[in-house]
């Protein structure tokens, strides 16, 4: 049975056996990806608990799909994320050092040896389908022909998309000094990603999942939690940021008049309001805000857990924040693991409110848990609304 029907038998019948051929079909997988993100194997198999009992939970949703090995992954990655944000683990020192000791002992090539510390930052540099497609091919070993179908494209097409994904990588890996060709990346992740799941780690996660949770521990529900708040925060992110391109692709329409001797098409001009345009720059601004957060802990993970202090210094390692210093401003600094109250915590704002075409003030804050938000006040005075909403701010122990 494929995955959609094993997906329809548990849906239907709340078929354990069927969602433990999905969990033995998938677990190395979500595993894999779990602890390349965590670096270590017991939170890696806390997170590939806590996905399994998230698919028990959605099953019902993903009937349509033709394949779960994409969801899957972006699921291990959202929960992954929301453990290490809980834990403000280390991830990418933890994990290099983990990955160099294994890998030093198993002979594994130099390829792979350079690439396993930031494959998954790679990855999270392709586009979801993309990261489905190379999982199917090289995570999970299907050939070609296997890919194509379970996607239902052309083998040719299939082809195409996984040479532009890897080309993709290997210009990532470039720009941080792994010169090396798509053969050889794809080679390698092919031979060397996939870590087998601990034995009993199938038959525990069978058993929790589909009791939806119900006999999970306090952290894996409270990773779970973590999980599909993230998930949703996504979702709704890309709601928003389709809305503002459509507000701003508002402008021709085309219509029909009638006149006593022919048609004509005359086309109209409207030019998007004050209020569209003011909505659109604010979406913007949630979604460069988002992109520098996650650059900020990009930047900590590889400077012994500091975050940055300007946008001038993380905007130099990490072009794709595009925050100016001179609109957005950081409060919090120092030591990103001696944060005691991450998602209360301000890590950057915009420096001055801006007002809105109704009157009200607006202003975009990023906080130490990767989360963004805006906040809207009748007043310019937004220090009095932080301190309502209980919001901190943590200078760092030297004072920056």
């Amino acid at each position: 049975m494929n995955d959609m029907a094993l997906i329809r038998e548990y849906s239907d019948r709340d078929s354990e056996s069927a969602f433990a051929d999905l969990v033995n079909r998938h677990i190395h997988l979500v595993y894999s990806v779990a602890f390349r993100y965590v670096g270590n194997s017991p939170d890696a198999q806390d997170v590939t608990q806590a996905v399994f009992v998230i698919l028990a939970k959605k099953a019902a949703s993903l009937r349509q799909r033709a394949t779960i090995t994409g969801w899957l992954y972006e699921t291990t990655r959202f929960t992954a994320a929301a453990l290490l944000r809980t834990k403000a683990r280390q991830q990418a020192r933890d994990q290099e050092a983990y990955m160099q000791s294994t890998l030093n002992d198993s002979g594994l090539n130099d390829v792979w040896r350079q690439l396993a510390p930031i494959l998954e930052d790679a990855m999270n540099h392709l586009n979801e389908k993309e990261r489905a497609l190379l999982a199917l091919r090289f995570f999970e070993n299907n050939t070609a022909a296997e890919t194509s179908a379970l996607l239902g494209i052309q083998e040719a097409a299939a082809h195409k998309r996984v040479a532009r994904a890897l080309e993709k990588l290997r210009r990532f890996f470039l720009k941080r000094g792994i010169d090396s060709t798509t053969e050889a990346i794809a080679g390698a992740i092919s031979t060397s990603s996939v870590q087998a799941a601990p034995m009993a780690l199938a038959k525990s996660v069978i058993a929790v999942a589909v009791a939806k949770g119900a006999a999970a521990s306090g952290s894996t529900l409270t990773l779970i939690k973590g999980a599909l708040k993230l998930m949703a925060w996504t979702k709704a992110k890309t709601v928003v940021v389709a809305g503002a391109v459509l507000i701003l692709a508002a402008g021709t329409t085309t219509v029909i008049v009638k006149n006593s001797t022919h048609l004509s098409r005359v086309k109209l001009q409207r030019a998007p309001s004050e209020k569209d345009m003011f909505e659109a720059g604010t979406s913007k601004r949630i979604n460069e805000a988002h992109i520098s957060a996650r650059a900020c802990f990009r930047f900590a993970d590889e400077h012994q857990n500091q975050w940055p202090t300007n946008f001038a210094q993380l905007n130099a390692e990490y072009p794709e924040s595009s925050l100016s210093d001179s609109n957005w401003e950081f409060v919090s600094g120092g030591d990103r693991s001696s944060f005691t109250n991450s998602p209360e915590t301000i890590l950057f704002r915009e420096k001055e409110p801006r007002r809105s075409p109704d009157g009200s003030f607006v202003k975009v804050y990023a906080f130490a848990d990767w989360s963004v938000q805006v906040l809207s006040s009748t007043d310019d005075d937004f220090a009095a609304l932080e301190k309502q909403r209980g919001y901190v701010i943590q200078r760092s122990e030297k004072g920056e």
